[in-house]
Formats: C-alpha cells, structure tokens, sequence
C-alpha cells in the first residue's frame, strides 16, 4: 500500500510523468529551513552560490535532513518500491525580476545514468508560481523516446550547458504551482523548464536530483551515491557520507568529489566549460 502519495497520484505520475503538489512540510516549517538556507549562504557566500549550487546535501545537516526527510522518501517509495539512492542534490534560486530561465529539457540527457527510470522531487521554499518562474511540464513526454538536445550556452540559462530541446508544442505546458513546503516529482524523460522570476521576491527551491534503484548505472563517471531507504549488499556504486556538522572536512571532502565528477559528467563531449 502507498505511504505517502494516493493511487491517483502514483496513477498520475505513471500516466503523465510527474505529480504535483505535494505536502511536506507546513509553510512554517519551510520558511524556517528558507531561513536556514540565506543564513548558510551569508556565512559560506563561496560554498552556496550561483556557481556552487551542487550537492550541498553532503556538507549541511539541514539540507541533507531535507534529502532523508521522511515524507519525500516515502513518496519516493510509493512510486520506485523500497530501495533507493540518492545521486545528488541542486539548488535552483531565481532572483526578484531577474533573466535567469531554465530551457525545455529531459534531465536524462545529461546525467550519465541507465536506466531512464529515476525521479527528481523539487521542494519550494518560497511560493512557485508562473509569475516567480516555476517549474513548467510536458505531460506525457516521458513516454517517449530521449529527444535531441542542442547546447546554447545561453547567457541567462541556468543549465550548465544550455542543453535545449528546440521543438516544443508549449500550448500543452503544465505549471507546477506550489506552495511552500509542498514538492512537485518528475520522471528522468518528462520535459520541463522554466520561465525568468518576474516577481518581486526570490523564487527558492531544492532539487534532489534524483533518487534512483540500486541496479542504476553510471556509464560517463563514477557512480557516486548516498544511501536512503535498504540497498543492503547492492553494488556498483560508490558510497558518500551524510554529514555529522555543516562544513566539516569529510563533507566538504565528499562534496567536492562528487561536484568534480558531476562537472565532468554533465560536461562530457561539450565545446565549452563553464564555471558552474
């Protein structure tokens, strides 16, 4: 039996790759993690910003009790089944009425892994609507085949590579509005994106990206992992450390790790480099 989502929920995410929203915390509860985030940023401007947003789940306790926080794993379950890793973690901050976009992407392209069956969960710590720039959906897209992505680099595109699928009917886009302390989930093959923040407050979210089975490959790197929920004896992939204080030596160690062989991933056979 399902923990956490309904069957018309997990039915919903199988049928049109995502599901949304989702309750996790109270709007309290996320507005204090929010002020626990802007105050890790002020005291570590260098580990948190535009161009080190990765995987600090491996370096603060509260974002890593966020990457472990019951509701999100169970969900997680309900959709996967009862063993499942962790390979990474994002933080996707958009500025008040700031140019920064995410273009139409599958986030298989780019990540190594196989196969395409893992999902992203994205929690809001600030509301997330189409006016802040929320995330938007192709549903049903992740029946289909991987699509062709170009590479723009693109100024203001917060991708690394401005990965860009240059066909989209976006007449079919789905706003995935949330409320803080809610999480919207996608499937590795459902494209999405999302607009520039025109509001007049910052747009805050984490992404966990992506929980995964055991049996998920990595073919580019090395497949670096956290634990979450069983994988006892499960091979074939490299385990990381939660963290027992924030920017501790083994955190900051295991962190820098995993973002070196993200970057090299995430940038394999491309033209250009860039700085995050």
């Amino acid at each position: 039996m399902p923990s956490v989502l309904s069957q018309e929920q997990i039915d919903h995410f199988h049928e049109f790759g995502y599901c949304a929203p989702v309750d996790v915390m109270s709007e309290a509860e996320a507005h204090t993690l929010k002020a626990e985030v802007e105050a890790a940023e002020q005291r570590y401007p260098d580990e948190l910003g535009p161009t080190n947003r990765n995987n600090p789940h491996l370096a603060f306790q509260f974002i890593d009790a966020v990457a472990h926080h019951p509701v999100i794993v169970e969900a997680v379950c309900d959709l996967m089944g009862p063993e499942i890793l962790l390979y990474g973690s994002v933080l996707f901050f958009k500025e008040p009425n700031s140019k920064g976009f995410v273009s139409w992407h599958q986030d298989c392209t780019y990540m190594g892994l196989v196969p395409h069956a893992f999902v992203t969960p994205w929690l809001a710590l600030t509301p997330s609507n189409p006016e802040l720039g929320c995330i938007k959906v192709i549903p049903g897209s992740h029946k289909g085949e991987v699509m062709n992505h170009s590479d723009t680099f693109g100024e203001d595109n917060i991708l690394t590579r401005g990965q860009a699928i240059q066909e989209i009917d976006e007449s079919k886009a789905v706003d995935l509005i949330l409320k803080p302390g809610q999480m919207s989930m996608h499937h590795a093959k459902t494209v999405h994106g999302s607009m520039p923040n025109q509001g007049d407050q910052r747009r805050m979210g984490i992404a966990l990206q992506c929980y995964m089975r055991p049996d998920t490959r990595q073919v580019i790197g090395t497949n670096f992992a956290q634990i979450v929920r069983g994988c006892e004896g499960a091979e074939g992939f490299t385990p990381l450390p939660r963290p027992v204080a924030d920017m501790d030596d083994a955190g900051r160690q295991a962190r820098q790790q995993a973002n070196t062989n993200w970057a090299n991933i995430l940038y394999d056979g491309a033209s250009t480099v860039r700085d995050y």
